[in-house]
């Protein structure tokens, strides 16, 4: 099959059968049609309800934008991104001559032509598809209603998922109408970490992720561009800093940055960077060997000299003008103070000021908050600095947990917000960690204290990249991360309704033949290890 099939071939014989079949024994409760079977919506809206009719939709199917934001070029260019998935490059020339079609046009109407994509941004949206002569029928016609451009975006999506492809007739068709859908996010955050430093991925690679990642409606691109392995970035302040990638051939100009991002926004997908500081920051001495506090001790980054901080500056500054999202991520993790203590000159400072490496630690990662929140960014760092310092944290520190259950609610007892993304269920290079454990998931685990639960931000699933590069990566993030992304998106009642290793997984395996339709590389759903290839024949929907 070639790459970028369109996804209109989706609707499966085996769905229709061994799914629905399990889906009468096990109904969820508001999350199954009209005929019994399970929603084939990956999320699971908040609010669905459907009927019993099979509607066409025109090859030909017109936009019709309405209301303020309807006319935004964001929202024309989403319409012709889905239509290209939805229908064959053929549906045209094939098109009935007297039409007859269901639904020929799409309103889509958008309360506010606001093109600002932040965290709290509204996502929400309706769906109406009437059924065809009925009372309230919409003519030849569908509607998308939203609040912002953003929530019009994530309705679109929603909408192609609704359109499958019949084999018999050559249509593409609309099953079990009329829907009716009412849909938000329940968490704000909810993030995929791209490691481009362990090692490099292209920007058409990067572009791929962040295209998948907007099926799954995820929002948020935690790039972590940098590490002790490689500095691919470019910064014009500094501009030696960029021989630490690994090549020549292996860097994103600040050109590849803003197109990352623009590309993102388009998705309405914001990109949060990361510097990871002090520790992890090795490859910055290759350019500026004076950032190392010594030839034998190259990392963490010389906390005694002013010039560091002058780079970081430097760096967040140039950063600024490319990453407009509120949040600027900070690392500050795994930091091994040792090599400070022996170093002759650190030593010496840390004796001057009567600190200790814990201090100086301390001490290191409180400047660079600063030096962040004067650049009006909300700084993110790792647990280990809430850990290690919580009451000298700075109050707008959104703090990252990754070590292992049971941080986040400490962390917004003590009033910090706080995304999750647990190890032993969010580490996607874990790759024995099976979907059902990371379906299960929970950011408000041990959070019954409903205005400390507002200040778990979401979650995050991570992509670390030791051993996933350009031939490897998409396969590894999904579909465990479309787990992750229907906990981070679906309401919790909804989801504890299903039946695991039965509604969830029948979706899950529609979803990942989805993505597949759709040219991202998904591995079978039931591999023992992620990422490997199916061991022997058979059907995307039982892999």
């Amino acid at each position: 099959m070639p790459p970028n099939r369109p996804a209109y071939l989706l609707l499966a014989l085996f769905l229709a059968g061994t799914a629905a079949s399990a889906a009468r024994r096990h109904p969820p409760p508001g999350n199954a049609t009209s005929a019994g079977e399970p929603v084939y919506l990956w999320p699971l809206p908040k609010s669905v309800s459907s009927g019993s009719q099979t509607l066409t939709v025109d090859p030909d199917l017109a936009l019709d934008p309405q209301g303020p934001g309807g006319a935004s070029p964001a929202v024309a260019e989403a319409f012709e991104r889905y239509k290209g998935l939805v229908f064959a490059p053929w549906a045209h020339a094939a098109r009935s001559g007297d039409g007859g079609y269901d639904v020929s046009k799409l309103t889509v109407v958008v309360a506010s032509a606001n093109e600002t994509l932040a965290l709290e941004v509204d996502e929400s949206y309706t769906i109406y598809v009437a059924a065809a002569g009925g009372v309230n029928s919409i003519v030849r016609g569908a509607t998308i209603e939203a609040n912002t451009i953003y929530g019009a975006i994530r309705g679109l999506e929603t909408f192609s998922q609704l359109c499958v492809f019949n084999y018999d007739t050559k249509n593409v068709e609309v099953r079990h109408a009329p829907w009716h859908i009412q849909d938000e996010p329940r968490f704000a955050f909810r993030g995929l970490l791209l490691d481009t430093s362990r090692h490099y991925l292209p920007v058409d690679v990067i572009k791929q992720v962040i295209d998948s990642m907007s099926f799954a409606k995820l929002n948020v691109l935690h790039w972590h561009i940098i590490d002790e392995q490689s500095f691919p970035l470019e910064v014009p302040s500094y501009p030696n800093l960029w021989k630490g990638s690994y090549s020549k051939w292996e860097r994103y100009t600040v050109e590849d940055a803003h197109d990352i991002v623009n590309y993102a926004k388009k998705r309405g997908i914001n990109v949060m960077a990361e510097i990871d500081v002090p520790g992890h920051a090795e490859s910055w001495g290759n350019g500026y060997p004076k950032l190392w506090p010594s030839p034998n001790c190259t990392e963490p980054l010389d906390v005694s000299s002013n010039f560091t901080f002058e780079v970081i500056s430097g760096i967040l500054s140039d950063m600024r003008k490319i990453f407009p999202f509120g949040l600027f991520h900070l690392g500050g993790d795994e930091v091994y103070t040792g090599c400070w203590n022996v170093t002759p000159h650190v030593r010496q400072w840390l004796l001057e000021r009567n600190m200790t490496t814990k201090d100086a630690y301390k001490y290191f990662v409180l400047k660079a908050q600063e030096l962040a929140i004067k650049l009006n960014w909300i700084p993110v760092n790792w647990e280990e600095t809430f850990n290690s310092f919580k009451e000298n944290l700075n109050p707008l520190t959104v703090v990252h947990n990754w070590l292992g259950p049971g941080v986040c609610p400490k962390v917004v007892a003590k009033g910090f917000r706080c995304i999750m993304s647990n190890q032993g269920v969010w580490y996607l290079d874990h790759l024995d960690v099976p979907w059902e454990d990371v379906y299960s998931g929970e950011p408000l685990a041990g959070i019954s204290n409903k205005d400390q639960q507002k200040l778990v931000l979401g979650g995050e699933v991570c992509m670390w990249g030791e051993t996933a590069d350009t031939s490897d990566v998409l396969q590894t993030i999904w579909p465990r991360a479309a787990a992750a992304a229907e906990r981070m998106w679906s309401q919790l009642e909804a989801i504890s309704a299903q039946d695991l290793e039965t509604t969830v997984l029948s979706r899950l395996h529609y979803f990942r033949c989805l993505l597949n339709h759709r040219g991202i590389a998904a591995a079978p759903v039931t591999n023992y290890y992620a990422r490997r290839p199916p061991i022997g024949p058979g059907s995307c929907f039982v892999q």
